[in-house]
Formats: structure tokens, C-alpha cells, sequence
């Protein structure tokens, strides 16, 4: 078998010597984060999705959220001082990340933008988060995420 291709979230943890795990699935479009967990058989709870938004400065920022959730825009916007915060157009997704929808990772973006995580992830050993490409999920710790990253922990999502 060939050499595994290295995805640029995945160059970063070896840089980092940061331990994770890569889980490839077969898919070649979109799926969501639900059908990513039943394929790879990954904890819906600890399965964790990235979504890029943008605040009313025009600054782009990241969010990592559980893949059952959804994120509180105001208290996402309060996180990271801006007034409100919207998510980015599907179509916008590529050039501002160099990712592809569904194949998004919060690690190795053409930039590194202020990132949050949803503070459930700190209670896990593992998380499951997108390897940088359709079809490739990494499951590492979530403190070690957010030191990739220089992130912070934060309650992000709706509360009914």
C-alpha cells in the first residue's frame, strides 16, 4: 500500500508531536457529522463538527461544536467580543478555509482564526473532529486540540 497522504491538519499534530488517531470512511460528497459518526462508529457525544463564521468586524472565526448541536450565535458572538457573529456562505467555504465543505478541520487552515471549542469537549479523553478531507475523521485529546489551535474552551451552543 502507497505512503497515507497527509492531510495539513494532520502535518500540524506531527509538528506539534501531538498522538491522534486517523479514521478513514468511504464518502466522496457531503455528509453530515451524524453519518460520519455511524460510519466510523465514532461517540456522537465526543464527535465534534467545525464551523466557520464571521463577526460583524469582518473578522473570520472557528467553532467546534458537538455534531447534535447547535451553536448559539449571541453567545458565540460574546466569546469572542464581537457584536453578532453569522456563518460563512457554503460557496465561500474553500477560499477562505482551502478546506471542502464536510472536509473541514479546525487545524491547518490558510489562516489560523480565533478558535473556539464547545467546553463538553474538555471532559472527553478523545474527540473526533474532520482530518482535513472527505471521508477522514482524527480522534485525539481536546486539550491538545486547543493548544494546536491556541484556543479557548467556551458554552457556545443553544440552550432550549
Amino acid at each position: 500500500m502507497g505512503k497515507e497522504l497527509k492531510t495539513n491538519a494532520m502535518r500540524i499534530l506531527d509538528r506539534s508531536k501531538i498522538p491522534y488517531e486517523i479514521i478513514q470512511y468511504e464518502c466522496d460528497t457531503f455528509i453530515d457529522g451524524m453519518h460520519t459518526a455511524e460510519k466510523t462508529g465514532a461517540p456522537v457525544e465526543q464527535s465534534f463538527k467545525t464551523l466557520v463564521m464571521q463577526g460583524k468586524s469582518r473578522q473570520f472565526y472557528v467553532f467546534v461544536v458537538p455534531i447534535a448541536e447547535e451553536v448559539d450565535l449571541k453567545a458565540a458572538a460574546k466569546t469572542v467580543s464581537e457584536k453578532s457573529v453569522e456563518m460563512i456562505h457554503v460557496k465561500d467555504i474553500t477560499a477562505i478555509t482551502g478546506y471542502v465543505r464536510g472536509g473541514c478541520s479546525p487545524l491547518g487552515m490558510k489562516k489560523q482564526f480565533p478558535t473556539v471549542i464547545h467546553s463538553s469537549a474538555a471532559s472527553y479523553d478523545k474527540i473526533y473532529i474532520s482530518g482535513g478531507r472527505l471521508g477522514t475523521s482524527i480522534a485525539l485529546n481536546p486539550d491538545d486540540l486547543r493548544k494546536a489551535v491556541q484556543g479557548q474552551y467556551a458554552d457556545i451552543i443553544f440552550h432550549p
